[in-house]
């Protein structure tokens, strides 16, 4: 039997980077928060999934320019306390500038910044249904490791990834592409062991890739070695070469996706370590803990981001948020496809997209905004997570203070006035 149990101005389901945006965002606007997280730490894929970079702080370019600040920079602030660089990093493979993550020390900037905040950070819980009356949502059940609880609330975001709570409240939404197609996912590697002076020679990663495919099952189709390069604050190599398709979100899938993963990186370390210098005493350090997800459930927004609205740069008079990374599209195992943002190098993000369809008070962040199966591949990584969880947290906070969805001239002028691009 659920009791209530706290009632709050907003509550967020999702710890990633639109989560932490989303909680920020309406902290600073003066929100009572609670942040409901389904793992043990947050950060989402970038610690779930061990996906250790952070793509869309910075446009595509020569030059580092950079499109998200507000509460992303906040964080990057925290990670510098803890010793990390954050400095841009140009990727001789995409040519993209990422910023590159130490997993652990993210964790505690992670759960500091929050702490500062005022947030409510409930760990090892996720929403498991939700309660409304007519176009609002009147509270969320809350399943954790002593049981059920409710908590009620007058304004909600969903940051969950896989658009759960707009799942579990009845918001209409299509899977992966609308046809059945899913973008692959991604087993990030973590190798330890190797020799500190180490030159890591893509000829010879690409040779042991061939000498993989050549005793294994499993094929991997990146031909270029994939992506790579060390994590900070220790001489590991990371690896993003292993890609699985997903024909549906079945358990199934999702469990032969997981295991046939794990087996691969462990014949490509065996690998490694018989044919490239200074992988002698290379071990396999971690997979996961998940496999990275790119794509899942897409719900209903107000307005869905097109593809000639990121290939022409268009800037809205109601946009939110920046977002500046290329259309990355996975539709292949191993075969992305990039396409690259018109205009100044950036486009917005309206209001609209981040509400859901028929629910006035149900605020989406991160990957579940609204946008189409080919803008999707530029909204979705976590540099603009965080751009668009911020503009959603301030307006579930002015919706809760106010009643009303607010006008996106209100939300623009609370961002820009705790810092946030634009």
């Amino acid at each position: 039997m659920s009791q209530v149990n706290e009632t709050y101005d907003v509550v967020i389901a999702g710890g990633g980077a639109g989560g932490v945006g989303a909680a920020i965002g309406a902290a600073q606007a003066g929100a009572r928060v609670a942040l409901v997280e389904k793992y043990g730490f947050l950060g989402g894929a970038a610690t779930n999934a061990q996906v250790l970079a952070y793509c869309g702080f910075y446009h595509q370019g020569d030059k580092p320019i950079q499109a998200v600040a507000g509460a992303g920079e906040q964080l990057l602030t925290e990670m510098r306390k803890l010793g990390v660089d954050c400095a841009p990093y140009h990727s001789p493979t995409t040519s993209n500038w990422i910023v590159l993550l130490d997993p652990e020390r993210l964790k505690v900037a992670l759960d500091r910044l929050l702490a500062a905040h005022g947030v409510d950070v409930m760990l090892h819980a996720r929403v498991a249904a939700a309660e409304r009356t007519g176009d609002a949502i009147e509270r969320v059940t809350v399943a954790a490791m002593d049981g059920r609880f409710n908590l009620t609330a007058r304004s909600f975001v969903d940051a969950s990834g896989d658009a759960n709570l707009a799942l579990v409240a009845g918001v209409p939404m299509r899977v992966g592409d609308g046809e059945g197609r899913l973008q692959a996912y991604t087993m990030p590697l973590r190798i330890g062991g190797l020799a500190p002076d180490t030159k890591i020679d893509r000829v010879q990663v690409c040779k042991a890739v061939e000498i993989y495919n050549s005793k294994s099952p499993y094929p991997i189709h990146r031909t270029d070695g994939g992506i790579y390069t060390r994590v900070p604050s220790s001489s590991d190599f990371w690896w993003l070469v292993i890609d699985r398709d997903m024909p549906d979100l079945s358990w199934q899938s999702f469990t032969k996706a997981e295991q046939s993963a794990r087996e691969m990186g462990l014949l490509l370390v065996d690998i490694l370590r018989e044919t490239l210098p200074g992988f002698e005493n290379a071990w396999m350090a971690q997979t996961g803990p998940q496999i990275g997800v790119r794509e899942t459930r897409h719900p209903e927004a107000r307005y869905e981001i097109r593809h000639d609205d990121v290939v022409s740069g268009k800037l809205h008079a109601h946009g939110v948020a920046r977002a500046a990374w290329p259309i990355e599209l996975h539709s292949q195992a191993g075969k992305p496809i990039y396409e690259h943002v018109g205009g100044a190098g950036y486009y917005h993000i309206p209001l609209e997209a981040l509400q859901a369809r028929g629910l006035n008070n149900l605020w989406y962040a991160g990957r579940v905004i609204g946008a189409d199966p080919l803008a999707y591949g530029s909204t979705r990584v976590m540099g603009t997570a965080f751009a668009t969880g911020e503009a959603a947290g301030v307006a579930a906070a002015l919706t809760a203070k106010q009643g009303t969805a607010p006008e996106a001239e209100t939300v623009r002028a609370v961002l820009q006035a705790h810092g946030a691009l634009i």
